[in-house]
């Protein structure tokens, strides 16, 4: 048997985008090209990889199987070409966050990544958490950076941060400045981050736990879209107190004391249970203070 490098790139492509143009562009090959990649892949293995539906291929069991072991195989080869004759090691690594954690601590981890490692190359994207995780598990993230609770059974999640979320509203409100009693948050109106943020599960979780569930008027995916609606008098608002601290300063905003309503959370790195360790995620979980090697033991 002598399956390629190369064929099992195209197969990951094909898992990751869906589609063989979609892949094909990404891999640099023509669409008859990697067509003709995974067909010989197929008849090697003598299974199918994928199910047709339409334009769209999706993994069936065999291809399941297989995307784990060719995307390890892939990572180490990338990880041998980065680090080989280089006395500085690079590396090219794609990151998910969650909206609060991208914009309020991922500059610093960042900075603190390539000041060690000038020749890495770090890319973020901003997700809400279940995004972050559905990413991961398809192997289209490296690492991911999340709130809250939700998980898929895919990843391995490590502590890294706490937070914490703070009810809040508009200077105004009848609220503001008194101690407010569960009764109080359970019949007011709330603008709150869409269903699959860490923010949200949180919040409504702890709302659960008190013995009500929030009045919902608005959802929106943005904190800044958020904090106007709130500043607006449209409802109570509940983000972290890193999206929140310069409305606060300001005072175009104001915090509630909710005391029946605690509401501290983990921020965790989670990582795809089969996923390579390179020298480029191991530089990452170093400056978020996690050993690899209790990473990969923990994974392993």
């Amino acid at each position: 048997m002598k399956i390629t490098l190369r064929q099992l790139e195209v197969f990951a492509a094909i898992a990751s985008h869906g589609q063989v143009t979609r892949a094909a562009q990404a891999v640099a090959m023509t669409q008859a090209a990697a067509s003709m990649a995974l067909a010989d892949l197929e008849a090697q293995l003598g299974v199918m990889l994928f199910d047709r539906v339409g334009r769209q291929l999706r993994l069936n069991d065999s291809g399941r199987e297989l995307l784990p072991r060719a995307r390890e195989v892939l990572d180490r080869v990338q990880d041998i070409e980065q680090l080989v004759g280089s006395t500085s090691p690079a590396f090219d690594l794609h990151l998910g966050a969650s909206v609060t954690i991208g914009n309020h601590l991922m500059p610093a981890l960042i900075a603190r990544i390539k000041a060690e490692y000038p020749q890495g190359r770090v890319h973020v994207s901003r997700y809400n958490s279940e995004q972050v995780l559905a990413h991961l598990a398809a192997f289209r993230l490296d690492l991911g950076f999340v709130e809250g609770f939700a998980d898929n059974g895919e990843v391995q999640r490590f502590p890294w941060r706490q937070d914490r979320l703070v009810a809040f509203a508009a200077p105004g409100h009848p609220l503001v400045g008194q101690v407010c009693a569960l009764p109080d948050l359970a019949r007011a109106e709330w603008v709150l981050r869409e269903a699959g943020s860490g923010t949200r599960e949180v919040f409504e979780q702890a709302c659960l736990e008190r013995g009500f569930s929030p009045r919902v008027a608005l959802e929106l995916e943005q904190p800044e879209a958020i904090r106007q609606c709130v500043k607006a008098g449209l409802g109570l608002g509940c983000l972290s107190e890193l999206e929140l601290e310069d409305a606060f300063r300001a005072g175009s905003l104001v915090p509630l004391q909710t005391p029946d309503l605690v509401m501290l959370r983990h921020l965790d790195v989670v990582i795809n249970r089969h996923k390579f360790i390179s020298h480029g995620i191991s530089a990452v979980l170093h400056a978020c203070g996690i050993d690899a090697a209790e990473l990969r033991a923990g994974i392993d």
